[in-house]
């Protein structure tokens, strides 16, 4: 017996039963670790330091390799899944992510690191959009496609949440490699029950041949904009990052007019064209830049204005998930009665709120007024961008899910990159006007610089940072006010 996973043929849509839903918490368990292993190393980088001895370029590709190369894949493998079929692309990558975990855990060198990073990152780029795009054809009712849909934005959101906090857990008691040992028994879970529960689907016989140019030049666009936004993010204004990201749109365009010309093309121009889709595409990008963008800030104000430990801080930010999972079924079952693009709307006004309440803070504001602020935007932001992978992966075709699913997750990888560079901009310029003109110049650049300078000079610098994030705040209500309107502009009577 096997999974419905094509088209319904009766005037109402198959539901669902206890078989698929078993499959969809299968499906969970690859997204979660998946989404993990983008933040699981924070607390591991110095160990590995310690025993590695990276140097500085080394260990910022070892940090940073996964996240890039499952950006840059992430287009590539979801058209190619909707062709040789989704669970056989969830399987292949179930398989090498759990390969690359133990290579990665037994790394005895920098570069032997680095590699492992990489090949996780094709893995993820594999299990990302197999899980969404099975969604699409496991769950054809839409009421439940819903609830499916707002699991797996949880379970992603939850997951870059928790990687801070495993990894902090494990090293306490064990050495860095066991970061990675513990997708080993979770893939080994899925290889056995996937075959099972998750019947295979792909897309039309007629779907055409797997363009490599494609995919190539889907890589080599998104990595530079990536690279080059988070650089300038980091350092400020500087020619090879900005050059890298005018290098990555220009090949972005050939990408698009190549699209525009193929029969088969991987990524569906017409359904980007959508309002449904499109706009629904927007929005998420918007809200991953407010996430990101801010959520930089605030892991750097627990540690270096409160005095958190690691640990501690990684636990505190868990808070804020409480609106998470508050606010997310709340807004499914709202959707249900009133149209996606207002409660989508409210989802982002909720946030600006959020936001709007951060950008009044300063040097001696309680602590737990931060918390409730973070959980207010984080609620609305979740409840939104849930709302928005749905009606997006409804609008899709069944046969066009997996590349559906993976443009909007390249989406959002490229909106986080983006808040990192604009509310990371704002922050800085804050930041510098905000101190004393007699401070060091590498304490008036960041606040890390500022740690090791004078008491003085250090109280100063963290009551400039409170007001760089109150600016870096201000910045992304303003962001969510836009999302706002555009989601009840371009969205309002959409369906899927």
């Amino acid at each position: 017996m096997t999974l419905i996973a094509g088209p319904s043929t009766a005037a109402e849509p198959v539901r669902a039963g206890r078989r698929e839903w078993t499959a969809l918490g299968v499906l969970m368990l690859p997204l979660l670790l998946v989404s993990m292993d983008v933040s699981v190393l924070y607390f591991a980088i110095p160990s590995i330091a310690a025993d590695l001895r990276p140097g500085a370029t080394q260990q910022l590709w070892i940090l940073d390799m996964y996240g890039f190369v499952l950006a840059g894949l992430l287009v590539t493998m979801g058209s190619l899944g909707d062709r040789v079929g989704r669970r056989k692309l969830l399987l292949l990558g179930a398989g090498l992510f759990g390969a690359a975990s133990g290579a990665a855990a037994y790394a005895h060198s920098p570069g032997a690191l680095i590699g492992a990073r990489a090949l996780l990152g094709v893995a993820g780029a594999c299990l990302m959009p197999s899980t969404l795009g099975l969604i699409r054809t496991l769950f054809q009712d839409p009421a439940q496609r819903a609830k499916a849909v707002t699991l797996w934005t949880t379970v992603m959101a939850g997951g870059i949440s928790l990687g801070p906090v495993v990894s902090g857990a494990l090293l306490e008691h064990f050495w860095w490699g066991s970061v990675f040992l513990i997708n080993l028994p979770a893939m080994a879970l899925l290889l056995v029950l996937a075959p099972v529960l998750v019947s295979d689907s792909k897309g039309a016989a007629d779907g055409g041949r797997f363009d490599v140019v494609s995919g190539v030049l889907s890589l080599l666009a998104l990595l530079p904009v990536i690279h080059g936004l988070k650089e300038l993010a980091k350092d400020g204004w500087a020619p090879l990052p900005a050059l890298s990201v005018v290098a990555g749109l220009l090949l972005g365009l050939v990408f698009v007019r190549r699209q525009a010309r193929l029969d088969h093309p991987m990524v569906d121009l017409r359904l980007v064209r959508t309002p449904a889709y499109g706009g629904s595409l927007v929005v998420n990008l918007l809200a991953m830049a407010a996430t990101v963008g801010f959520a930089v800030f605030l892991t750097q104000y627990l540690q270096s204005v409160l005095g958190q430990s690691p640990l501690e801080a990684a636990l505190w930010s868990l808070v804020p998930t409480g609106g998470v999972m508050a606010a997310a079924p709340l807004a499914a079952v709202l959707a249900q009665r009133v149209d996606h693009a207002y409660v989508m709307g409210g989802g982002f006004l909720v946030s600006a709120a959020g936001f709007g309440w951060l950008a009044f803070i300063e040097r001696g504001t309680p602590f737990w007024v931060v918390l409730v602020g973070s959980a207010v935007y984080a609620g609305g932001l979740v409840a939104s961008m849930t709302l928005a992978n749905e009606l997006a992966l409804g609008a899709a075709p069944p046969e066009r899910a997996g590349a559906a699913a993976a443009v909007l997750e390249s989406g959002s990888e490229l909106g986080g990159a983006l808040g990192m560079a604009v509310l990371g901009a704002v922050g800085a310029a804050v930041y510098s006007a905000a101190m004393p003109v007699s401070a060091p110049d590498a304490a008036r650049e960041t606040l890390g610089g500022a740690l090791s300078a004078a008491p003085g000079v250090v109280e100063a610098a963290r009551g400039a940072f409170v007001e760089a994030m109150s600016g870096a705040a201000l910045g992304a209500a303003l962001l969510m006010l836009f999302a706002a309107v555009l989601s009840v502009v371009l969205l309002r009577r959409r369906t899927a």
